[in-house]
């Protein structure tokens, strides 16, 4: 018999997603351990918590994801039938977050690709152009380590499930993306991500804004800790305030594109550019 390859995603190894192996990593003996499993159903009375050993978190479609960590069991509950695959992405990504927390690590509400010798993460407001410039990167054959959750400990960069999601409009630009249906709040076309080493070594940070023409400015400390402040993971005070400066020290630029679709061309290759440049 072939021994079942480790599955795993966001620094942790997981358990009952075999479904949906292709969206996973081969997770290392040292990740962490849950099982994955669902159920239909409403989310029940009460609110959102988290406590030291047990999380449960609301979704906007009228579920709730419960978190019990002495016994590594991450239990989703969604209204209707969904895929082992739709499950994965992006119902995992929150509860991973709240792990992250438990476990000293930070997350961020963002993307992140593989270029010049690291990992950048890719951070702005909803709708500010992420999965566009993400699915741009990984149709140039980019390696892309997570679409939006990222995770990081001690320099590295977890990979996340091997697809990026898009909006109907994104995909019908790019000519890219199988339609999912309605997974969570709206419709998604995926595009397939290849496999990826499950840890990389950060390097740096890019932060996404609109403008009237594309540029790429270098961002100043002070200014990519507000930032990162603010699009950290979870609403919960920072495992350690010293990683955060450590990962605000790396180099932080700025990515500004006019609200165009001929624009998203030019802004990667103007970024990956600076990104080769140093």
């Amino acid at each position: 018999m072939t021994e079942r390859r480790p599955l795993g995603a966001y620094g942790l190894r997981l358990e009952g997603v075999e479904a949906a192996a292709s969206l996973f990593v081969t997770a290392p003996a040292s990740w962490p351990a849950f099982t994955l499993r669902s159920r239909i159903g409403a989310a029940g009375p009460g609110g959102e918590h988290v406590t030291d050993d047990h999380a449960r978190l609301l979704l906007r479609t009228g579920g709730e994801i419960e978190i019990d960590r002495a016994a590594g069991d991450v239990l989703l509950t969604v209204p209707g039938q969904v895929g082992p695959q739709a499950l994965v992405h992006p119902y995992l990504a929150p509860a991973a977050a709240v792990i992250a927390r438990w476990l000293g690590r930070e997350s961020f509400h963002g993307g992140a690709f593989a270029a010049a010798g690291g990992v950048w993460g890719v951070l702005g407001e909803r709708e500010s152009g992420k999965s566009s410039l993400l699915a741009w990167l990984a149709l140039r054959g980019e390696p892309i380590v997570c679409d939006d959750m990222l995770v990081v400990h001690d320099g590295a960069a977890f990979a996340g499930p091997r697809s990026v999601d898009l909006r109907r409009e994104t995909a019908e630009q790019l000519e890219a993306g199988e339609e999912l249906g309605v997974v969570g709040a709206r419709e998604r076309w995926r595009i397939a991500l290849p496999p990826i080493e499950p840890e990389l070594p950060l390097a740096g940070w890019v932060f996404l804004d609109w403008g009237d023409a594309v540029m790429v400015r270098a961002v100043e400390p002070s200014e990519r800790l507000a930032r990162l402040l603010h699009h950290r993971g979870v609403r919960l005070p920072p495992a350690s305030h010293e990683a955060l400066l450590e990962l605000a020290a790396l180099p932080g630029l700025e990515l500004v594109r006019p609200r165009s679709w001929d624009s998203v061309a030019d802004a990667g290759e103007r970024l990956l550019d600076a990104l080769a440049a140093g």
